[in-house]
């Protein structure tokens, strides 16, 4: 081949480059988030939002709020995390975002922001994905679809929507990546992971450059699921001996996997015993009339100061519908008939596919040596830290360090045990979401993951 010619082919070539990165840097400048209705001053990191398209034919878009790490603490070298909160049918803007890890919390007046001391995106770049399609400001042009989502579809899309995103964002190719989430993420997490660790097999430098995932309080196993919350129930006096029972004998998920008519007796007859409380965080007041108790019961009890507010999701449903809000986030562009909402009834009530268990994608993925870390709150009775701990019973993994307390500024912070291929991390006093209950203990719990090291000891 001559010179020429050659020259010609770069020259093409350069051009072609050059005009896909003018593509992308044109998306992403359509994307930057230039201010938030009611943010605090100072805001030192970028941050995006937008569309994504998951599915062409079907007009599937996922929306997607990137929040980078402040400019003081090097983003460009931090890793990117991906954060799914589950439901199925919540959205990960309402609670992973707003709520938990992300930037900012939201005042009671639903219209002012202020910052979160301990944001994870401190220590990575944070991508939150509200997923799958009729979930928050996601949508699909294709209305029956909402009703037919599952587990395949979601992981599916999500891949999808990975592999555009990082078109759009080419300068996070090959960074550590990271996904985490909660709640029934612990479907998503795993799943996609899986799919995404499949898709890179052979490639020698993946431009998802997957290291591994994160789950807390995670839908893990059918069966263990249900055994080790039953007992969660009896043992911190939530119900009676003799539900305890009746629930263990008609509750047979080894066997079956739709609940029994006796079995769903029984469930009703368990909500029933354990009357007015927050099943997600036991030990805290219900939102329906936490005002007037946090205010009276604060001079008597000094914890209560101390009380994560449950009636946060209220106060994202008042800020996030927002007409000016939704414009500063590039959201709802194409007039969706609903309001938005932390949870969609529609996608979850008609959930299409669920597995019995993830266990063998843990399996698969602790074989290809990828860094998974489980952790669990332990007044969550939800997905309690006993059905965890018997899902992971259940992989039958070797014990590298035994079961031991880990400490925050000497105190006992929670439970560690560390396994051949998974690491397990219990946090003391935390509900449901770990961050919103425990902030302090989750940031250190992810820094010690991102660094792989062991939770802290108590230092003498």
């Amino acid at each position: 081949m001559d010179h020429s010619l050659l020259s010609i082919l770069s020259l093409l070539f350069s051009l072609l480059v050059y005009s896909c990165t003018c593509s992308s840097l044109e998306d992403q400048q359509r994307d930057r988030i230039t201010s938030l209705p009611g943010q605090p001053l100072n805001v030192e990191f970028n941050q995006y939002s937008g569309y994504v398209t998951a599915n062409q034919q079907a007009g599937r878009a996922l929306f997607y709020w990137l929040v980078e790490a402040p400019t003081s603490r090097s983003p460009e070298s931090r890793p990117l995390v991906l954060w799914l909160n589950g439901g199925p049918g919540c959205s990960s803007v309402a609670y992973g975002a707003a709520e938990e890890i992300g930037p900012f919390r939201i005042r009671p007046d639903g219209k002012t922001l202020y910052f979160n001391p301990y944001a994870w995106n401190k220590l990575a770049n944070l991508l939150f994905l509200e997923s799958p399609a009729g979930v928050g400001f996601s949508y699909s042009n294709t209305s029956s679809d909402l009703y037919t989502t599952g587990d395949q579809r979601t992981a599916e899309d999500a891949y999808t929507f990975l592999v555009n995103w990082f078109e759009r964002f080419p300068q996070y190719k090959y960074r550590d990546f990271y996904i985490a989430g909660e709640s029934y993420a612990g479907h998503y997490v795993p799943q996609l992971s899986q799919i995404v660790y499949q898709k890179n097999k052979g490639i020698k430098n993946p431009v998802i450059n997957f290291k591994g995932f994160l789950v807390g309080n995670a839908v893990t196993d059918d069966y263990h699921d249900y055994v080790g919350t039953f007992e969660y129930w009896w043992t911190h006096g939530l119900i009676s001996d003799s539900t305890y029972q009746t629930l263990r004998v008609t509750c047979d998920f080894e066997s079956s996997t739709h609940p029994s008519v006796e079995c769903f007796k029984a469930l009703r007859l368990a909500e029933l015993e354990q009357g007015n409380i927050d099943p997600y965080s036991i030990f805290t007041q219900p939102c329906n009339n936490t005002a007037a108790l946090r205010h009276n019961l604060r001079g008597h009890y000094p914890w209560m100061s101390r009380a994560y507010d449950p009636c946060t999701e209220r106060y994202s449903k008042v800020y996030f519908n927002h007409p000016e809000v939704q414009k500063a986030l590039h959201a709802n562009v194409t007039g969706i008939p609903y309001p938005w909402q932390t949870c969609s009834d529609i996608v979850g009530d008609y959930w299409a596919d669920s597995p019995l268990s993830m266990l063998p994608i843990y399996k698969e993925l602790i074989a290809a040596g990828l860094r998974i870390w489980v952790y669990s709150g332990d007044t969550d009775a939800v997905v309690p830290v006993t059905a965890t701990r018997y899902s992971i019973d259940a992989l039958k993994l070797p014990t590298i360090i035994n079961w031991h307390p880990w400490y925050d500024n000497g105190k006992v912070g929670g439970w560690s045990q560390v396994y051949k291929g998974l690491s397990f991390v219990t946090v003391t006093g935390a509900g449901h979401e770990v961050p919103l209950h425990r902030p302090r203990q989750a940031f250190i719990l992810f820094r010690s993951f991102l660094g792989n090291k062991s939770m802290p000891g108590q230092s003498f």
